[in-house]
């Protein structure tokens, strides 16, 4: 005997409505790399045009945090999405593994077993390097593989690699060659603490407290017939830089007036007399008044040393603060250094690597840390009559990025590459920098201005630190005559010795020059066969780019090829990578490495802050995946607008998993209703759809549309709002909830259900296709049931191609029908939910509703009387008036609706009233009767009412 639900076509599937993430995604791990799927796409995308996303090699230092994830998902999501669209689109992941935090993780290590760095050798030290950069590279890995990050994780690159190391040295030949390197001594930001020269890059700027005072220094001369002494006064909030004192810089344009204050006269700019005596407490009279330009070269004493100095002429002084007269340490500051040059000023730095000064400095500071320093010149000024007022300020200040104390700015001899030497193309590597940088795309488009307003104004890239554990600048010194050999064929040898050893650049610090220069080599100049080795190693910033010429240009990697298509990295990389890269390929190639450029925002959390182990509101990838999945975290990624900063949190991912649920359940209705669907033999032909499916083909085309224009414009935010409302509201609200009465109630075979079926398959297969960038884990395992009913798909989601447009099922006019119908049917709701307030009914079913319609709504909903009812999901519908005791409800349309109980009885099977219930004896509706003949099934062998 049967039950009457046991005659209707309820869903069956073996999707589980939770998605169990932390469980399942594990397991499609492991099938993805049973299957090879790295491989099985490269040889399936053979030939293709190709896409290249060149990957920013992030540190090999520690775990992974969420910047790192939010970073390796966006290049999962862009990569997945262009080898989808059919390219070959390899993606080779990197590691920056040189430089200073991973020596001072070392250095820990070595002081908790009471071992000295200086007891070491240069190559057991950077063993123990190597060492640790390996241990987190394959940390890392497994943590970006358990993103879900599809890439070459095999053969991975690595800055530390000899083959890697080898071509950084063909390439720093390359910048010799250009004759755009040199060696100079000249200020370049000075981490006191870690004792290196620091890139731009690595610097960041905090806010410091620092003494702001006012000097005075004696003129020598009286010009202009005045009898007093005369002191020009400059404005300093770094007192320590006054032992280097060498000159005092205006502006040529300003005017300086000459106040008499007593039998003191005082050089000031005009503009800034007022702050002066406000700061002062000085008053008196102006007596002259000059253009900066002819104080030129008039002589001063320094106040507490025993030196005679200059006033110089400069473009950079300006009036927004102190005296518009500037101390000028060319030892210690970029533009006292290039004034210094214009005048032949050489520069003084009286410090040493520790930030102590040395025995060049006045005896009182001698052995003194620079910022301690402060507090005892201040002390000596006023002991002299030199200071006129002292107060404190706080201002914005460089940081260094590894160990966040303040950094100072040095003059040592260290190795540039210079901005503006001319290039083979005749223009210098800062004007075709530029040009290249108006050349590439970059997304967001304000990355143009910001990276170019930086590359007009940075100053020559000092290439050259001062540690153990890097690539060496590979360039050797006569010890005789002092000449420096950068010969290419020096260059390229040593190249060669680096990529036969096992450890690489390890050969440059274990053999002695001889040993590494080609057999017999002589200096070009004085033909001597003895030489000396530089000792720096190179900047980090030049090691990682170079990874273009190292990974895309090296054929290490057969799949990819140069120049990238994209670099895509966080904002702060416009100073950082995206500039070292572009400044290195420029100088070597002629051109930027990239054709565009997209960066993303910082993580912040809930609130808005920065994320912090202080403020303890850092959360880990690991915590997130443990919890949720890595799918979750994925969908939070596209979540919000990744150009700007995207908050994170614990109640933000619950809202992300929430959707992440509905999304999932839309799927498992899809299967769930076509376990019995074979889509090869059952699919029914567009012409043959009924209407309300056409209307959804159509609407899906529209989805498609906006999703690769999303995916194709970076605006990943956008696939996840359109395709989340297409589900929740176009969908599971309206489509789908129509759809059960049809799918469950209809024979198997029936035309209405096969078009259905027909199109809930194309949802299907279209939109676990367009979510399979974001949600790859899910979409792969809905995948496996897809491919349950039909054989001829791929056994990876990943190895599919996206749906396209399909004009054929564009139907603007029927779209248009639709939205009308949807209308009304909101104001056909409003009328069932005020229906069930007044308890007219329990249930859509029980009602009757009665339409009273304008003429545009009329003849739509007449064209389709006879099953509009399953539209509106009610019983019956008519169109007519209302009358006494009906729930009434009209919009401003004028769409007036009117609820009334339904005529006639439940039918036990499909739930609709209906006349024909009973009648006769017949137990169900008149369509169930109908539909249960065309399933061959008795009545008579049903047992009891549903």
């Amino acid at each position: 005997m049967l039950d009457w639900k046991d005659t209707l076509n309820l869903p069956k599937t073996s999707f589980p409505m939770k998605g169990n993430l932390p469980k399942r995604e594990p397991e499609i791990l492991k099938k993805w790399e049973e299957i090879k799927l790295y491989d099985r796409l490269r040889e399936e995308r053979k030939g293709r045009e190709k896409y290249i996303l060149h990957d920013g090699p992030p540190y090999a230092n520690g775990h992974i945090h969420l910047g790192h994830a939010l970073n390796k998902i966006l290049k999962d999501i862009l990569v997945k999405y262009e080898s989808m669209k059919g390219k070959d689109a390899p993606f080779v992941p990197g590691w920056d593994c040189h430089g200073l935090p991973i020596e001072q993780q070392v250095e820990k290590q070595l002081k908790s077993q009471k071992k000295k760095k200086e007891e070491l050798s240069k190559s057991q030290f950077r063993k123990l390097c190597r060492e640790y950069a390996e241990k987190f590279v394959q940390i890392q890995k497994e943590e970006f593989i358990r993103l879900g990050i599809i890439g070459n994780w095999e053969k991975p690159y690595l800055t530390m690699r000899p083959s890697y190391q080898a071509q950084e040295i063909r390439e720093l030949g390359k910048i010799f060659n250009a004759g755009i390197a040199y060696r100079g001594k000249k200020p370049v930001y000075w981490c006191i603490y870690d004792k290196t020269a620091e890139a731009e890059a690595e610097v960041e700027y905090k806010n410091k407290k620092d003494p702001s005072i006012y000097v005075v220094f004696e003129l020598i001369d009286h010009p202009f017939g005045i009898k007093e002494k005369i002191y020009p006064v400059i404005w300093t909030t770094t007192p320590w830089t006054l032992p280097a004192n060498l000159g005092i810089m205006v502006n040529p344009d300003f005017d300086y007036v000459f106040f008499k204050s007593g039998d003191r006269v005082y050089i000031v700019a005009q503009e800034l007399l007022e702050s002066f005596r406000e700061k002062t407490g000085i008053n008196g009279e102006v007596v002259k008044t000059v253009k900066g330009r002819e104080l030129e070269f008039l002589e001063y004493r320094h106040p507490f040393i025993d030196r005679v100095s200059k006033i110089y002429l400069s473009e950079f002084v300006e009036l927004s603060t102190g005296t518009g007269l500037v101390h000028m340490a060319p030892g210690h500051g970029q533009e006292d250094y290039i004034i210094g040059q214009r005048y032949g000023v050489e520069p003084f730095a009286p410090v040493d690597d520790e930030g102590r000064f040395t025995e060049e400095a006045p005896e009182f500071i001698q052995g003194v840390r620079v910022f301690d320093a402060n507090s005892l010149i201040v002390e000596k000024l006023k002991e002299i009559g030199a200071l006129l007022h002292h107060e404190t300020v706080e201002h914005s200040y460089p940081h260094c990025w590894r160990c966040k104390n303040p950094v100072i700015f040095r003059a040592t001899p260290q190795w540039f590459i210079s901005m503006d030497a001319v290039l083979s193309s005749g223009n210098t590597l800062r004007g075709e920098a530029i040009k290249e940088i108006e050349r590439v795309k970059w997304i967001p488009h304000w990355g143009e201005n910001r990276i170019k307003s930086m590359v007009e104004n940075r100053p020559d890239w000092c290439i050259s630190r001062q540690r153990s554990w890097g690539v060496p600048i590979a360039v050797f010194y006569c010890r005789k005559c002092g000449e420096i050999i950068k010969d290419k064929n020096v260059f390229e040898h040593v190249a060669q010795l680096v990529e036969n050893n096992p450890f690489g650049a390890d050969i440059w610090f274990e053999k002695d020059a001889k040993e590494l220069l080609p057999e017999g080599y002589k200096c070009p100049k004085c033909s001597s066969e003895e030489f000396e080795k530089e000792e720096d190693i190179l900047d980090v910033w030049f090691d990682s780019g170079v990874s273009h010429a190292s990974v895309l240009k090296s054929g290490f990697w057969e799949e990819l090829r140069w120049p990238a298509d994209m670099y895509l990295e966080g904002s702060d990389q416009h100073r950082g990578w995206f500039q070292s890269s572009l400044l290195e390929s420029t100088a070597s190639y002629g051109r930027a490495p990239y054709d565009s450029v997209l960066t993303h925002g910082f993580i912040l959390d809930e609130a808005g802050r920065k994320m912090s182990k202080s403020l303890g509101n850092v959360i880990a990838p690991e915590k997130v995946i443990k919890q949720y999945g890595a799918d979750i975290l994925r969908l939070w990624v596209v979540s919000e607008d990744y150009t700007e900063d995207i908050k994170i949190g614990m109640n933000l991912l619950k809202s992300i998993a929430d959707d992440y649920r509905k999304i999932r359940n839309t799927f498992r209705y899809f299967l769930g209703n076509l376990y019995d669907f074979n889509p090869e033999k059952d699919s029914v032909s567009y012409e043959n759809l009924l209407e309300i499916d056409r209307w959804m083909l159509s609407k899906l085309q529209r989805i498609i549309d906006r999703a690769h224009d999303a995916y194709s414009s970076y605006r990943f935010h956008r696939i996840y709002h359109e395709i989340k409302r297409f589900m929740i509201v176009d969908l599971s609200a309206v489509y789908l909830d129509i759809l059960k009465d049809r799918l469950y109630v209809y024979a198997p075979n029936s035309l209405e259900r096969r078009s259905a079926q027909t199109v809930l398959y194309i949802l299907l297969t279209s939109l676990s296709k367009l979510l399979a960038p974001v949600l790859s884990f899910t979409m792969e395992e809905i995948w496996g049931h897809v491919k349950e009913l039909d054989k001829k798909v791929k056994e990876s989601i990943h190895l599919e191609e996206m749906p396209v447009v399909e004009l054929d099922f564009v139907n603007r006019d029927l779209e248009e029908i639709y939205a009308d119908l949807l209308t009304v049917r909101e104001v056909v709701l409003k009328g069932l939910e005020e229906a069930r307030k007044s308890d007219i009914i329990r249930h859509p079913y029980e009602a009757k509703v009665v339409l009273s319609l304008p003429e545009k709504y009329r003849k739509i909903v007449e064209e389709r009387i006879d099953w509009i009812k399953f539209f509106f999901t009610v019983s019956q519908v008519e169109m007519g008036e209302s009358r006494e005791g009906d729930v009434v409800v009209e919009d401003e349309n004028g769409i007036k609706v009117a609820v009334r109980k339904a005529d006639g009885e439940k039918c036990p099977r499909c739930w609709i009233y209906d006349v024909s219930v009973g009648k006769g004896g017949q137990p169900v509706c008149d369509r169930c009767m109908e539909q249960l003949k065309a399933m061959n099934i008795d009545i008579n062998n049903i047992e009891e009412d549903r």
